[in-house]
């Protein structure tokens, strides 16, 4: 039976394989950006490529 890191690995390997960038996981909330003020579906990480003011490629 795999584990629950192989599920994972696995998963994110089968996108990253088609062409999608693999991100770090990032916390529910941003305690660094006092305007969002609740959780919106676990996308808070992206709000600044969302609104464009953070480059896509840059990783960090």
């Amino acid at each position: 039976m795999l584990t629950a890191k192989e599920i994972r690995n696995t998963f994110l390997r089968f996108f990253e394989e088609r062409g999608h960038l693999i991100v770090p996981s990032a916390p529910i909330t941003n305690r660094q950006d006092p305007t969002l003020m609740f959780t919106n579906a676990g996308m808070n990480q992206f709000k600044d490529f969302f609104w464009a003011t953070r480059n896509r490629h840059i990783r960090g």
